[in-house]
């Protein structure tokens, strides 16, 4: 179950709706994910209903928006209207006091003080629009804590309060014939602008949250399904596994499946970040969501709803933004730790000013005291990491890179040593043709005996070799007498040509010549390639090297992490020869080689052990137990299940580019989530000084320039108006410092 919470804006309150959640009977767990503000629930209906939980959250100040079943889409926050109407509200009427309060305007008019008028306009916004941060305070207050919504109650309801008491004590011995002034103004002025960076904020985090959101509606609403002989378009949720998809060209492909008929080339850019189209013929994996090239295909269902790769990602972005960094983790006891100091801290404000301030003391130890209260609401500081993360996981979706927590996320930054495994990460997992060298006969002559006998072996060689043939259009054609020689080759008859394919040894063993091939042979098996000499009629006619090939971006792969800094090392079961071949090939200069599977984690710790931050990529099941044993785990996206759940981080289609994305992005948000800080802190450094009255001996003799005494007043005190704005400016700040992640590209070299 998810809950859309509303009141819910800060870090410490989602530990708030946390621990309150905990203490409903019933319920298994739960999760808050601050940034959405939502809760994930699990409960035990028997036990506990949705009833329970809303009486809960709202015996705790907070309220629930709405609720998410399994399947539905998650809700929009509804509270953001109301939010806009409270902020709107209090302006205004904050702006229509003080413009009263410039001239008396109805004063002479009046039979009362118009100060009656004043507190007639503000107190719905200390009762309605600024219900909010007192429902938190309280709540937090009943859990024996405070939050930053309490130093935003205390201050308004302190400049509220005084004011009131100077309107029934102005002309008594109380303020000693002084002429006290009232600061509604004040008090709605700063609810106003706390509500205005609130609504901001929101406005800010829905657009951070839109790779999620972008990515959810490129899900088509309708599929084509053929059933019993019959087309219908039917809605995306009733559609089954197992079902037959109809896709036109240029269409969205519905579902994830496999093609049963038809060919053509589909764009995956939206899953893997490349622009080029990929060929899908008959056997051929598609994905829900990727965009139908110049063909039509029929596709068989093979994972529907949530389980489809495009949900998986969802899933898996929203747990990465739901999860906690360490950075965010020691930010979240900082605040909690911060609200009770500034509260002392304030206290002792009021106290000091009072006894030390200049006449009349207890106005200016109020509006001190006010200052220091609001300007110190580190909500700059809860922002500062949940922003940065979100944004960052969300951009690395747009690479083809999932992130599944933000641990993964934070630790990235610091690899020092990137271990690729060979098989299906470096290569494609699959031989292919390399090299062909004939003699004495056409090549595509060449390729299509070769390729007719190979029709018939199970060998990978001879697998390349038929893959060769179809890759040129060339077709094959009829033998009689195959037969295989394990360990050498195999031989056969294609009328009445006899042909012969195997090793170097082979030939040998038949005393056939090799010619001038055998040293075209013998530099491929330098390259680790595999050979296979063909002989037709006792006569060597050609040979051809076979070899798995390097993943598309490979070497660019390697080259940027050595830029950055990252050793780059391979590990493989191949033999040296092989291995040191592909190494060079990729430009790696360390490589392992001649592995059994348990052997890589051991390597990975081996590594370890002398004090390096290691990331390992892999795709194969034996590569999960290294993949687990990393500092970070990176899966080929086009590898194993079991993998891919053995890793912190998922390159969709097996784009290995996006092992060197995700190191820049973790860089590129790692300084964000640093300048954020730095801003978080020193604001409140220096301003919560200055709104303490730490200017007042600069200025205490009167000596406040014109052009300042809007800011500072007669004598140094920060105006606690300005400096609500100043905590609502710094909050949106950082925000916007979080958003300008959108414009990473991962082939830019990031620094630390």
């Amino acid at each position: 179950l998810i809950i859309n919470i509303g009141g819910m804006t800060t870090p410490s309150e989602g530990n708030q709706v946390t621990n309150i959640l905990a203490n409903v009977e019933g319920i298994a767990s739960s999760k808050v994910d601050i940034s959405t503000e939502q809760a994930s629930v699990g409960y035990v209906p028997t036990i506990s209903t949705i009833t329970d939980i809303r009486e809960a959250l709202e015996d705790g100040g907070y309220s629930i928006l709405g609720v998410v079943l399994e399947d539905d889409q998650p809700a929009t926050p509804h509270d953001l209207k109301i939010l806009e109407w409270k902020m709107g509200f209090s302006l205004l009427i904050a702006a229509v006091i003080m413009v009263m309060m410039v001239p008396p305007l109805l004063q002479t008019t009046l039979p009362f003080s118009q100060d009656w008028v004043f507190l007639i306009l503000a107190t719905p916004v200390q009762l309605w629009a600024a219900q909010q941060f007192y429902a938190s305070t309280w709540a937090a207050l009943k859990h024996r804590t405070s939050n930053m919504n309490t130093l935003i109650s205390i201050g308004t309801s302190v400049a509220y309060l005084y004011s009131i008491f100077v309107i029934f004590f102005r002309n008594t011995s109380v303020f000693n014939n002084y002429t006290a002034d009232t600061y509604f103004d004040t008090s709605t002025a700063i609810v106003g602008l706390v509500l205005l960076g609130r609504y901001l904020e929101a406005r800010a985090k829905g657009k951070a949250s839109n790779s999620i959101r972008s990515l959810m509606n490129l899900q088509p609403q309708t599929a084509r399904v053929s059933r019993d002989g019959f087309e219908s378009n039917i809605p995306i949720d009733d559609v089954r596994i197992d079902d037959l998809i109809l896709v036109h060209p240029g269409e969205k492909i519905a579902t994830d499946g496999n093609v049963v008929d038809g060919s053509s080339w589909v764009d995956e850019s939206m899953l893997t970040g490349e622009s080029l189209p990929i060929e899908k013929t008959i056997g051929g994996q598609v994905f829900q969501a990727t965009l139908n090239g110049p063909g039509g295909l029929v596709i068989r269902t093979t994972k529907v709803g949530k389980d489809t790769m495009l949900g998986q990602i969802v899933r898996m972005i929203e747990e990465t933004q739901e999860s906690k960094a360490p950075v965010q983790r020691l930010a979240d006891i900082i605040a909690s730790y911060f609200v009770p100091i500034v509260i002392s801290i304030a206290t002792l404000v009021f106290f000091f000013w009072l006894i030390l301030g200049p006449s009349p003391s207890h106005v200016y130890s109020m509006l001190t005291t006010v200052a220091v209260l609001i300007i110190a609401c580190p909500c700059a500081l809860g922002l500062a990491t949940p922003t940065a993360i979100m944004v960052g996981t969300g951009k690395g979706a747009e690479y083809g890179v999932l992130i599944r927590n933000s641990e993964s996320l934070e630790i990235a930054h610091k690899v020092q040593v990137m271990i690729l495994d060979k098989t299906g990460t470096i290569t494609l997992g699959r031989p292919t043709v390399t090299d062909i060298l004939t003699d004495g006969i056409d090549e595509e002559e060449f390729v299509r005996i070769v390729a007719s006998l190979e029709h018939f072996s199970e060998h990978p060689v001879g697998k390349a070799i038929v893959r060769e043939a179809g890759n040129r259009a060339i077709s094959i054609s009829n033998i009689s007498g195959f037969k295989a020689l394990p360990g050498y080759g195999i031989k056969g008859n294609i009328d009445s040509t006899s042909v012969i394919i195997g090793s170097k040894s082979l030939m040998q063993q038949r005393q056939i010549a090799l010619n001038h091939l055998e040293d075209f042979a013998d530099e491929l098996s330098l390259q680790g390639k595999t050979i296979a000499f063909v002989a037709i009629d006792e006569v060597i006619k050609g040979v051809m090297g076979v070899a798995d090939t390097l993943t598309p971006g490979v070497v660019e792969t390697v080259e940027s992490l050595k830029t950055n800094g990252v050793e780059v090392v391979m590990l493989t079961g191949d033999n040296k020869t092989t291995a040191r071949a592909l190494a060079r090939e990729a430009g790696i200069d360390s490589f392992i080689a001649d592995l059994l599977p348990e052997g890589k984690a051991d390597q990975v710790k081996k590594i370890q052990n002398s004090g390096k931050i290691v990331a390992m990529v892999g795709d194969g099941i034996n590569d999960s137990p290294a993949l687990t044993q990393a500092n970070l785990g990176i899966a080929m996206g086009t590898g194993t299940d079991i993998a891919m759940e053995s890793a912190d981080v998922v390159l969709v289609g097996g784009n290995i580019r996006g092992a060197a994305s995700v190191l820049s992005l973790s860089r590129a948000t790692m300084n964000k989530i640093r300048q954020n800080l730095f801003w978080a802190f020193a604001y409140n450094i220096i301003l919560i000084p200055i709104a303490a009255g730490l200017l007042y001996p600069v200025f205490k003799s009167g000596g406040v320039p014109d052009a300042l005494s809007l800011i500072f007043g007669e004598f140094g005190f920060l105006n606690p108006i300005l400096a609500a704005g100043a905590m609502a400016l710094s909050s949106v700040t950082v925000v916007l410092n979080s958003l300008s992640l959108r414009n990473f590209e991962p082939s830019k070299k990031s620094e630390d």
